[in-house]
């Protein structure tokens, strides 16, 4: 059994002796420790959790795990969007590839917009499926609205051709 000595106190005015304490007021005095040190060890446990689960639902995660095939080869719900929303779509994009390659036109950049333009292609075959197969039981606005629609995003499609280089579209370095 260990004694905790304390020297200084004393039980009387005149005793000089010092004080032995007796295991069980040792044992009182550790006892708040326990539940603090497991309490710490909790906190630091969930601050931990937390801050992994955070990192790894961030923006630069996601960003990090981001791959040209990933982006290629997802697929939105284009069954599930209007004609007008599909060319609008095809547009936004072919519109962004523009913006990007006037910014930066570095062969990697290049390289992934001409991924995306690619894609926005391919996109464009399947308006144009869309837009045959429901033009002719619509009625004569909504055919124009379509082909309105059809029509902004072939224009998108072509500034974004004009913007690439003329060899980003002969293969990529994955196709080499």
């Amino acid at each position: 059994m260990e004694k905790l000595v304390l020297s200084g106190l004393s039980t009387s005015v005149f005793s000089d002796a010092p004080v032995e304490l007796s295991p069980a007021v040792i044992l009182a005095v550790k006892l708040p420790l326990i539940p603090l040190f497991v309490g710490g060890v909790v906190v630091l446990l969930a601050a931990g959790f937390l801050a992994v689960r955070r990192g790894l639902s961030s923006p630069a995660y996601r960003l990090r795990k981001l791959s040209p095939e990933r982006i290629t080869a997802y697929r939105s719900s284009g069954g599930e969007q209007s004609v007008e929303e599909f060319a609008a779509s095809i547009a936004e994009r072919a519109n962004e590839i523009s913006r990007v390659l006037e910014e930066d036109s570095s062969e990697i950049r290049a390289e992934m917009c001409a991924l995306g333009y690619r894609r926005c292609a391919n996109d464009m075959i399947t308006l144009t499926h869309r837009v045959n197969e429901e033009a002719p039981g619509a009625p004569l606005a909504r055919r124009l609205r379509m082909k309105r629609a059809r029509k902004r995003a072939v224009e998108a499609l072509a500034r974004a051709r004009e913007s690439l280089p003329p060899e980003a579209l002969r293969a990529t370095r994955q196709e080499k």
